[in-house]
């Protein structure tokens, strides 16, 4: 067992340092690119350029190389993550790495890899969900590359993407992914809105629009969440959890097609996500970046929405994250 143990621990670190590996010998620098490019891949690179700087400017986000080449990645995500959850636990498995710590997920290079091992964990009896991730981020150990799974959400979406994966860069707990996913969808929404409204005024109500969905949509699983973890923790037999697991998330279903139909208009952004077979691995997915949101979100306000006070605040003494409690106060700037 031990020997297994080993050989599959080499193989998926070996997949993980050639995949790296790869992408990282084919950026290119972005201003090159911009200079042979197709009108719209050069529209949209320098218009990450300019997000690239706003980040500098008015997020205090890190100046360095990161998102400043590019790769054009012929597949559509550049890694694919596996999260696991048991089949009576809203809570995702954690594995261990180097460097990062514990973290909610097992990311590959290849689709084919994460659904083989995806499909290893579930025959040994656990929820498993598998999604493609559209940035690449070595917490800034390298300059990581824009690709062009960043650049197919529009501009919100490359803004958000690019404050979410550089916010990581200033803030980063070893084995706390829900604070650092956490922490990272807070500056990528809050810096993204700021981004529209200096840059975008029009736009800006609409991507608000698309927050206040998004919350509407988080606000749904974590009803549905919160009922998995009450029927987990009853005295009922194995069958009957797992038939009342069925109803719950068949009545989840039915309660987003209300919301979309009787609140949204009939939008259609959350379709695809409900199309799954949904498990207790594709809410504990969602809950790491949604989870703890709120308390940030408080806590930036508090900070007067001073960036650089927030990551100070966080990467201080005074902020404690323990036993699910955060106390909440921000710094002076020195």
């Amino acid at each position: 067992m031990l020997t297994i143990s080993a050989c599959s621990s080499v193989s998926y670190y070996g997949q993980s340092i050639l995949g790296h590996s790869r992408l990282m010998l084919a950026r290119e620098p972005i201003d090159k690119v911009i200079e042979a490019a197709q009108p719209e891949l050069r529209t949209q690179l320098v218009l990450a350029k300019k997000i690239r700087q706003f980040a500098v400017d008015e997020l205090g986000l890190p100046t360095n190389d990161s998102y400043l080449s590019y790769v054009d990645l012929p597949r559509k995500y550049p890694v694919w993550n596996v999260v696991a959850a048991e089949e009576f636990s809203v809570e995702p498995r954690a594995w261990c790495y180097p460097v990062i710590g514990c973290a909610s997920y097992r990311g590959y290079f290849s689709l084919q890899a994460a659904e083989s091992y995806a499909q290893r964990l579930t025959d040994k009896g656990l929820d498993v969900a598998v999604g493609g991730v559209t940035a690449y981020s070595t917490l800034g150990w390298f300059a990581d590359p824009l690709l062009p799974s960043m650049l197919r959400d529009g501009e919100s979406g490359l803004a958000e993407t690019i404050f979410h994966e550089l916010a990581h860069q200033v803030f980063y707990r070893n084995g706390e992914s829900e604070l650092n996913e956490a922490f990272a969808s807070v500056v990528g929404e809050k810096g993204t809105l700021l981004w529209l409204r200096q840059n975008r005024p029009a736009s800006a109500g609409m991507y608000s629009q698309r927050l206040k969905m998004r919350g509407e949509f988080y606000a749904l699983l974590k009803q549905s969440k919160n009922r998995l973890h009450l029927l987990y923790q009853s005295a009922l037999s194995d069958e009957d959890k797992r038939n009342a697991k069925q109803v719950i998330f068949n009545e989840l279903k039915h309660a987003y097609s209300g919301l979309k139909n009787q609140q949204w208009d009939g939008r259609s952004d959350y379709d695809g996500w409900f199309a799954q077979s949904l498990n207790n691995a594709h809410l504990a997915a969602v809950s790491t970046y949604r989870e703890q949101m709120g308390v940030l979100e408080e806590l930036l306000g508090i900070c007067n929405d001073d960036f650089v006070r927030f990551y100070e605040t966080l990467n201080s003494s005074t902020f404690k994250a323990d036993a699910g409690e955060m106390t909440l106060a921000c710094n002076s700037l020195k």
